[in-house]
């Protein structure tokens, strides 16, 4: 066996720190405002909705805001311009996104309890990867809404993607679209479970490797 790859196995090998342990635990309670707090907040504003139609992006529903009066609202404005719906329903990222992020949490929870710097790395890509493709999932929800416009409607408009993080104008109205809560806590997160791989990496490298033992 190579000294890098002896190496390696060692450093990954090596039991997780109290400082890590409670970096990676720390990430597990980051994730627990994605199940009471939005995700994604968007409002639409224009002259006859000075004050906007918000729309809050949960990890399991939508829900308008006004006591979801204007997820209402907002539906019958689509409906002149040929856009369906939006529902609960018609997002499937809201059957399997919950299930993740708590899988996610147990993940980090057994890697804080009985965790290796390898259990750290493996959870750290886990959530490296589970990030970008849900957001990657979310914004072609967005494209598909924008561009899957019926035929037959009253207001005919080009097909347009909303914002998924500024702002955009579409038609009269000006649409904003920013991170909820839940985003940033869950961001946190993750710088959470980068820094506990970098101190429990770096605490494995200084510890001396054991001496081999003779055979006599």
């Amino acid at each position: 066996m190579s000294p890098f790859v002896e190496k390696s196995n060692r450093v990954l090998a090596t039991p997780l720190g109290l400082g890590p342990r409670g970096l990676v635990l720390l990430a597990a309670l980051l994730l627990v405002p994605a199940y009471v707090t939005p995700l994604w907040d968007m409002t639409m504003y224009a002259p006859q909705y000075q004050e906007g139609l918000r729309l809050h992006i949960y990890s399991y529903k939508l829900e308008g805001g006004n006591a979801g009066q204007d997820a209402r609202e907002i539906n019958i404005l689509n409906h002149y311009i040929g856009m369906r719906d939006l529902t609960t329903e018609d997002f499937t990222e809201f059957k399997w996104l919950p299930f993740v992020i708590g899988a996610l949490g147990l993940l980090f929870l057994r890697a804080a309890v009985f965790g290796s710097v390898g259990s750290v790395l493996d959870v750290t890509v886990l959530f490296i990867y589970f990030s970008p493709f849900s957001l990657w999932s979310f914004a072609y929800k967005l494209w598909m809404y924008g561009h899957n416009l019926s035929p037959g409607a009253p207001v005919k408009v080009a097909p347009f993607m909303p914002p998924l993080l500024g702002s955009r104008q579409l038609a009269n109205f000006e649409v904003y679209s920013y991170p909820g809560w839940a985003s940033y806590a869950i961001g946190a997160a993750g710088l959470a479970l980068i820094a506990a791989l970098i101190i429990a990496w770096r605490a494995a490298l200084r510890r001396p490797a054991a001496a081999p033992t003779g055979t006599g």
